[in-house]
């Protein structure tokens, strides 16, 4: 498997980007605000085209460029059917002074459109797609329709934003993309439209605690880890 990275320069969200080896297919996971750019340099280094974009969840930071990467690819969009309406207005429900800092951010002459062909992402469902197999659970408490991916098996190729990553890579035996659910040090903030701070309780003890330690972590924000590193590290992770 190969997998590269490409945080986006506004909130830092981290857009994946999974294929089974160079010159083929791959799915996009979370294209974010500004990273159409390096997404397309990445691609064409590794003569990938994405079969799918997938979204963990509906927020700006995660969608934002979804439709220009469907369009680009011919490619649907996947997303939980408890966040669907997001794609609509993922600024929507922000307060005022976030809504105002975003939009400082992405200029005035920012755009957004939703993708044309947006299909469900169903719970307890494998979505074979780009010659990868995505195991899709329902984790809401970050939004309503968020959910995790989990892949059998770890990339043995890391494209360059990850190269330093091998030995914590070879550590693992399969791969969780969590988006907004668990980071490295963290958890999801239940603050933002669609949070639930219950929600956000059981999804962590019925989701994330049963996971086995060696999983590699491929987070939303910030540095990847595994489960086992966030079990014996993580204070947010309940007890």
């Amino acid at each position: 498997m190969l997998a590269t990275v490409i945080p986006d320069t506004v909130l830092g969200t981290n857009c994946w980007v999974l294929a089974p080896a160079a010159g083929g297919p791959c799915v996009v996971v979370d294209p974010g605000f500004d990273v159409l750019d390096r997404l397309r340099a990445e691609l064409d280094a590794h003569r990938l085209a994405p079969a799918a974009v997938v979204l963990t969840h509906g927020h700006a930071d995660h969608v934002w460029s979804a439709a220009q990467v469907c369009r680009d690819a011919g490619a649907p969009a996947f997303v939980h059917p408890a966040d669907r309406h997001r794609l609509a207005d993922p600024l929507g429900g922000l307060s005022a002074p976030l809504r105002a800092v975003l939009e400082q951010q992405l200029g005035p002459e920012a755009h957004y459109e939703q993708p044309d062909d947006v299909r469900d992402l169903l719970a307890g469902e494998a979505l074979e797609v780009a010659g990868l197999s995505l195991h899709v659970q329902h984790a809401p408490g970050h939004t309503e329709g968020s959910a995790v991916l989990v892949l059998d098996g770890v990339p043995g190729v890391l494209g360059a934003p990850l190269a330093g990553l091998r030995p914590l890579v070879g550590a693992t035996t399969s791969t969780l993309l969590s988006g907004d659910v668990l980071f490295a040090g963290s958890v999801g903030r239940t603050d933002l439209p669609g949070g639930d701070p219950a929600a956000m309780e059981r999804t962590l003890r019925g989701v994330v605690l049963p996971m086995p330690d060696d999983r590699l972590v491929l987070p939303g924000h910030g540095p990847v880890s595994t489960v086992g590193r966030e079990r014996a590290t993580n204070p947010f992770l309940p007890r």
